[in-house]
């Protein structure tokens, strides 16, 4: 029986819509609404191995000031990224593998704890990263097509990485496939930094490559229509809400 656990650390916070929504809406076009944030990485439990979709910011990090007029503010910390993670009651030592969706620092701050894990990251964010160690798996996406996506690469027998370039140049995502539920879960760093973004088809101002981000979000939607998925974000509360409440995303 496959198990997905948020580690939830940040919560309670919020992003414009010109944040969430600037990258391909003009901002005059913007509403003045904000939406939900947090932060939450992933912990997969397929049940022969204990796998992390990232792992979240350095524990020293301080707290994000509040300010009414940011575009982003993370929220309230909850937890370090080690209180969340041992709340689900596992040891640094059960996790064999963490795969990487991409370099920034909310999504590697924590690689260090857990040094018996592979670490599978593409090449293009390894070398950004200057990550070394015999743990650092190098992604090339060798195994060919993937449903609707061009590149992937198998890394259990049910969790799949996906090249997503957009977000960063090295942007990859990964779909776990649940046989006994039926459905999927796709873990997208932050391809959409919240749900209504996904909804309406809108990318948020951070990427390194707007037209590959463009594809991907694209590729991404095209994904959800056509099969069942549970849509797990980073950077909002729908991220632990749909895995609770096995919310299947529909667009």
């Amino acid at each position: 029986m496959i198990k997905v656990i948020p580690l939830k650390y940040y919560d309670d916070g919020f992003m414009t819509q010109a944040f969430a929504f600037g990258g391909t809406r003009d901002k005059e076009k913007c509403e003045d609404v904000k939406y939900g944030s947090s932060l939450q990485n992933f912990l997969i439990d397929d049940g022969n191995e204990v796998i992390l979709s990232d792992t979240g910011m350095p524990n020293e990090t301080p707290d994000f000031p509040k300010k009414d007029d940011a575009p982003l503010w993370m929220g309230e910390k909850v937890a370090t990224f080690k209180e969340a993670f041992l709340k689900t009651g596992y040891k640094f030592e059960d996790v064999t593998k963490i795969v990487v969706t991409h370099k920034h620092p909310d999504h590697t701050g924590e690689l260090r704890m857990f040094p018996n894990a592979k670490i599978y990251i593409s090449e293009q964010e390894a070398d950004d990263m200057k990550l070394t160690g015999d743990n650092v798996v190098r992604v090339n996406f060798t195994d060919g097509a993937y449903k609707n996506f061009h590149e992937s690469q198998r890394i259990t027998d049910s969790l799949v990485m996906i090249k997503a370039v957009g977000h960063t140049k090295g942007n990859s995502i990964s779909i776990l496939e649940d046989k006994d539920n039926d459905c999927y879960y796709m873990f997208q760093g932050d391809v959409t930094y919240c749900d209504a973004a996904l909804l309406a088809d809108e990318l948020s101002v951070v990427f390194e490559d707007k037209e590959k981000a463009r594809e991907t979000l694209s590729q991404v939607r095209e994904f959800i229509k056509n099969n069942k998925t549970i849509y797990c974000s980073t950077h909002c509360p729908e991220g632990y809400l749909n895995i609770e409440q096995h919310k299947i995303m529909e667009l």
